[in-house]
C-alpha cells in the first residue's frame, strides 16, 4: 500500500460510501472515467478486488471493506490533525466547508463576505443543495456546518437557531390578487401554483399547511430553482411561496409583490446543525460565532431592505 496515494484512496471512499462511481465523481468534481481509472489502480496495488456488480448496483467485497473502514480512520486522523494545526495557527490559516439548502445561497455567501475579508487566509468550501441532499451530506458527516430549515429526525445533531425565515405567496404585479387584502386561503389554492421539488423543504412546509386544511392545491409547475420560479411568476404563469428572503435582492422586488394571504407568512427558521459528534476546528467555531452575532445582524439588515 505504500504506492497508493491519498487521492486514490479519496476517491475509494467516497465511491464506496455512495456505492456508485458516478455520484463520486459528481461530489469530486471528476470525470467518471477518472474516477474508474483511480479505482482500478488501486485495485492492482491491493492485489484483491473492492468492488463487485451485481445487476446495476455496486457492493464492497471483504477487501473493500476493510480498505473502507481503514480509510475512514485515515481521514479522520487527517481531519483531526487539520484541526489541531488551525488551532495552533489560530485564524491566520485555515479551511472551513459549509453545506446549505437552496434557500440559503442567498444570504450566505453575502455573510461570508465580511468573514472572508476579515479572515483572508481562510479557504471556504460552500455547497448549495436542496433538503434532502443536505440530509444525505449530513449523515455521510462531510461538512463542517450545515444551514438548513427543517430540522431532520432521529439525528443526533448540534443545533443553533440562526435567523427567521419567513415564507411569503409571490405574484407578478399585474396579478388579479395583487391589489387584494386578507386573501383567504381557499382562493389562493384556485390560482395555478409553481413549486419547487418534492425534496425541497419549502414545497413540504407549503404542502403540509394544506393538506392540514384538506384544501387542494393546483400545482401547474415544478421546477429546482428558485431563480426560475420567480422568472415563471413574474410572466404571469401562477403563484408560488418562496422564502423572503429570494426577493432581498429584487430591489422593490421588481415585477414581482408580495400578496396578502390570510395565515402567511409561514412562520419558519434557518438553523445551524452538526453531527453531535464532530469536534468544531477554530475556523468553525469562529463562523458559528459570527452568524449567530455579526452575520445575524447583517441578515436582518439586508431583508428589512
Amino acid at each position: 500500500m505504500k504506492n497508493a496515494t491519498l487521492h486514490q484512496l479519496k476517491v475509494f471512499e467516497v465511491a464506496a460510501r455512495h456505492g456508485s462511481f458516478t455520484r463520486a465523481a459528481e461530489e469530486l468534481f471528476l470525470t467518471q472515467p477518472t474516477v474508474s481509472m483511480q479505482i482500478k489502480q488501486l485495485t492492482k496495488i491491493v492485489g484483491l478486488p473492492l468492488f463487485e456488480q451485481v445487476g446495476k448496483k455496486l457492493y464492497l467485497t471483504e477487501a473493500g471493506k476493510v480498505l473502507f473502514n481503514t480509510c475512514q480512520d485515515v481521514f479522520e486522523r487527517l481531519s483531526q490533525f487539520e484541526m489541531t494545526i488551525s488551532d495552533m495557527k489560530g485564524l491566520k490559516q485555515g479551511r472551513l466547508s459549509l453545506a446549505v439548502v437552496t434557500t440559503a445561497k442567498y444570504v450566505v455567501p453575502r455573510l461570508l463576505g465580511p468573514f472572508c475579508q476579515a479572515y483572508p487566509g481562510i479557504d471556504v468550501s460552500l455547497k448549495v443543495a436542496n433538503h434532502d441532499r443536505l440530509l444525505e451530506r449530513l449523515n455521510d458527516n462531510q461538512d463542517d456546518l450545515y444551514i438548513l430549515s427543517q430540522l431532520p429526525p432521529n439525528t443526533d445533531i448540534s443545533v443553533y437557531p440562526f435567523l427567521e425565515n419567513p415564507m411569503v405567496v409571490i405574484a407578478s404585479r399585474e396579478h388579479p390578487l395583487a391589489q387584494e387584502h386578507n386573501i383567504p386561503l381557499e382562493r389562493m389554492a384556485e390560482e395555478p401554483m409553481i413549486m419547487r421539488e418534492a425534496g425541497s423543504g419549502t414545497r413540504r412546509s407549503v404542502q403540509k399547511m394544506f393538506d392540514e386544511r384538506k384544501i387542494p392545491l393546483k400545482i401547474k409547475l415544478e421546477l429546482a430553482s428558485n431563480e426560475a420560479i420567480k422568472q415563471a411568476v413574474a410572466g404571469g404563469l401562477g403563484i408560488s411561496v418562496l422564502s423572503r428572503h429570494t426577493l432581498a435582492l429584487e430591489g422593490a422586488m421588481g415585477k414581482l409583490t408580495i400578496l396578502d394571504v390570510q395565515e402567511f407568512p409561514i412562520k419558519s427558521h434557518w438553523y445551524v446543525i452538526h453531527l453531535a459528534g464532530r469536534q468544531l476546528s477554530v475556523v468553525a467555531r469562529t463562523f458559528l460565532e459570527y452568524l449567530q452575532t455579526d452575520g445575524k445582524k447583517l441578515a436582518d439588515k439586508a431583508i428589512e431592505n
